[in-house]
């Protein structure tokens, strides 16, 4: 698959950097990627712009927030077109469990990455909103044992 931006060497050790760590200094990223400041900074803007970078968050750490329940739910719809896919991606983004969503292919439509504070409020949720949702056929739940790997979303070429 071809890269859909005109990427440098720099630019993508710019890109490994700021996924590892997104909050060190300009000077101090432009001493990790072999630059001076002035031009790391244009090149990380440029990449902003391009919407390469899409923004900076903090990674929370979900069970020292009281957020014990992570789960997976692959959703099914009765109906695909797309009036019908929208309205549903639509309705995830009302739903505070639901803190990532995909629409994929195979046998569901849906992947809906939830984390909640306790099983009940989980059960409450898939039971009352999912699984109650206009046109929603099936839901099957995985809830998570344990994460083995977080790494961030981006593979790097080596």
């Amino acid at each position: 698959m071809p890269l859909k931006a005109d990427l440098d060497a720099i630019d993508w050790k710019i890109l490994r950097e700021l996924q590892n760590d997104g909050r060190m200094t300009n000077v101090e990223l432009s001493n990790r990627v072999g630059i001076s400041a002035p031009p790391c900074l244009r090149r990380v803007r440029r990449l902003e712009e391009a919407g390469i970078i899409r923004g900076y968050r903090a990674l929370l750490n979900a069970p020292a927030l009281g957020m014990d329940v992570v789960a997976f739910c692959l959703i099914g719809l009765h109906h695909q077109a797309d009036a019908e896919l929208k309205t549903f991606a639509e309705r995830t983004r009302g739903w505070p469990i639901v803190r990532d969503a995909w629409m994929v292919s195979g046998e569901s439509d849906f992947l809906l990455h939830c984390v909640a504070s306790d099983l009940g409020t989980f059960q409450t949720f898939v039971i009352e909103e999912l699984a109650s949702a206009p046109n929603v056929d099936t839901v099957r739940t995985a809830l998570t044992i344990r994460r083995v790997k977080d790494e961030g979303l981006v593979a790097f070429p080596t």
